[in-house]
């Protein structure tokens, strides 16, 4: 009888930390990218065309899961620490995406941003533009590293003024961050 009492107990406990685990899994917020691995060097799809680069300056496709309660907006930023600035360079700042979106078509960071979601908006990035700007480090220079970031916001809209800086977006977005989740790619020429 003791035996018995003893596996199920056990059982019932291992039983608990098994749902735990998969709830811990389900809520883990994560963003992915169905052409970019993480860790992964860039393709030419995501490269800049311009100043002396010959990409094609497609964003590409994300996706995410697991935002956390009380979500209602997402905003990303495409960032490169490594440009040799001072204080790095702003590929893509996209905010006030709604917050039942989970996902983006490669494409959809166009100067328009016809494929984005009704409402989002693009702020200007360091190539002076709203759209997707791809890496284009100088040539020579180590691999950079391009850190993709979405951050699930506690408010439905960020109050933007018009032609704001990157910076500026990342101070509204980070004032009103609940999470984030990112992962980085490499490319060097």
């Amino acid at each position: 009888m003791l035996k018995r009492t003893l596996f199920l107990a056990k059982a019932t406990l291992l039983g608990s930390c098994l749902l735990a685990s998969q709830a811990l899994l389900a809520a883990e917020f994560t963003l992915g990218s169905p052409s970019i691995k993480p860790e992964s060097t860039l393709t030419l799809d995501q490269v800049f065309n311009g100043f002396g680069c010959t990409g094609k300056n497609i964003s590409p496709a994300l996706n995410w899961r697991g935002a956390p309660e009380g979500t209602k907006s997402f905003a990303l930023t495409v960032y490169d620490p490594d440009a040799p600035t001072g204080s790095g360079w702003w590929h893509w700042v996209v905010y006030n995406l709604p917050a039942n979106t989970q996902s983006l078509p490669a494409g959809a960071g166009t100067v328009e941003g016809k494929d984005l979601p009704a409402g989002a908006a693009q702020g200007r990035t360091d190539f002076g533009t709203t759209g997707f700007g791809g890496a284009c480090p100088p040539e020579g220079d180590k691999p950079h590293r391009y850190i993709f970031t979405l951050y699930a916001l506690k408010v439905e809209k960020l109050e933007i003024p018009e032609g704001a800086t990157a910076a500026l977006i990342g101070y509204m977005i980070n004032a009103n961050r609940i999470d984030k989740a990112s992962f980085t790619a490499y490319y060097s020429r």
